[in-house]
């Protein structure tokens, strides 16, 4: 049976976003195709219609919530022009951040999957990396290009380094402590 372009299309963004949120809870090899179809209530047989491969998926999958990262430190960027720094650490350097895994950032949720894999899912994340930088020097203090550019990469390593020793911890105390002085650390004036 065939489907309409819209209902091809309406069942691609299902599998995306399905994608996304189990790919951010368990890695890309904690979940097969057979639970990405399941979750977005539709067959495993449709599943290669849409995508080569899982590894196509995860490309794409990638490519999209790196977009929306970069995308919405933008949003909260512009909505704070009077403190856009603490504006991004209010949203990330946040319980919901550590607690809900599937529907927060990308790269403190893989991360560490992506950092023993190769090939265009890497390079897509790398270039992601590069991409937060960029916005974070717009917004950290520095005399110089050279000195914004090496505080916004050690803000992005704190912020991100907090929130994945959070999740890391069983003790909720010990994730707080990590959370809090990173805070406390990367906005002194809060």
């Amino acid at each position: 049976m065939r489907v309409s372009r819209e209902k091809f299309a309406e069942n691609r963004e299902k599998i995306l976003t399905a994608a996304s949120m189990l790919f951010r809870e368990n890695g890309f090899d904690g979940v097969g195709v057979a639970d990405i179809m399941k979750a977005a209530g539709l067959t495993h047989g449709g599943f290669y219609g849409h995508f080569e491969s899982k590894d196509d998926l995860a490309l794409e999958v990638s490519r999209k919530l790196i977009e929306r990262v970069e995308e919405r430190w933008r949003e909260l960027i512009a909505a704070e022009p009077d403190k856009p720094l603490q504006a991004l650490l209010d949203h990330y350097i946040h319980w919901r951040t550590v607690d809900d895994p599937g529907r927060s950032c990308v790269f403190a949720s893989l991360i560490q999957e992506v950092s023993r894999s190769e090939g265009a899912v890497r390079a897509t994340f790398s270039e992601g990396l590069a991409a937060l930088v960029d916005v974070l020097k717009e917004v950290v203090p520095g005399a110089t290009e050279e000195e914004r550019r090496a505080n916004a990469t050690s803000t992005l390593s704190s912020m991100m380094g907090a929130v994945i020793l959070a999740r890391a911890v069983e003790d909720r105390a010990l994730a707080e402590q990590f959370l809090v002085t990173m805070r406390r650390k990367l906005d002194p004036a809060q």
